[in-house]
């Protein structure tokens, strides 16, 4: 696969996942919290619409390398990103990224005191596409234990991402 196929499957999956995992550093080691992501493919960016009160943006202050986790289990891809975040207050910008669903936590919108965004730019994106199939994912590992032979489960591929 080329790097621009490559880059628009991880797009793709993103847009498609919507939630996942986001990993951030704090004194006693590394926290993960779901969140929904809200990507900007044009700017290579993904936000998040979030609480100023929550420990992650303490977090991400301190130490802004985050890593986050999307996984589509009906595809069978899985995504790890490695990116910086930092903390954005601009209601133009939440206001873009607002969904209705988000009134349940800031009933003020997307201009609540309360509200800000987290931008991560990713860097770093390892991409595992295992076979579709639960068939196919059976049948290897029955070949692989009748061979000695590692099973093939799809194609691993390192990307780093240059948004």
């Amino acid at each position: 696969m080329s790097r621009k196929n490559d880059i628009e499957r991880i797009w793709d999956i993103i847009e498609k996942v919507v939630v996942c995992m986001l990993t951030t550093q704090f004194a006693d080691g590394l926290r993960a919290r779901p969140l929904e992501a809200r990507p900007d493919r044009d700017a290579g960016l993904i936000f998040f619409v979030t609480d100023i009160h929550s420990p992650k943006e303490e977090e991400i202050e301190a130490r802004p390398d985050v890593g986050l986790v999307f996984i589509d289990s009906s595809d069978k891809a899985y995504l790890s990103i490695t990116g910086r975040a930092c903390i954005i207050h601009d209601a133009d910008l939440t206001k873009a990224a607002w969904r209705k669903t988000d009134e349940l936590w800031w009933p003020g919108g997307p201009s609540d005191p309360n509200v800000c965004l987290l931008q991560i730019e990713p860097s770093t994106v390892e991409l595992w596409d295992g076979p579709t199939s639960s068939v196919a994912t059976v049948f290897e590992f029955a070949k692989a234990r009748l061979t000695g032979k590692k099973p093939n489960l799809g194609e691993n591929r390192k990307v780093t991402v240059k948004m």
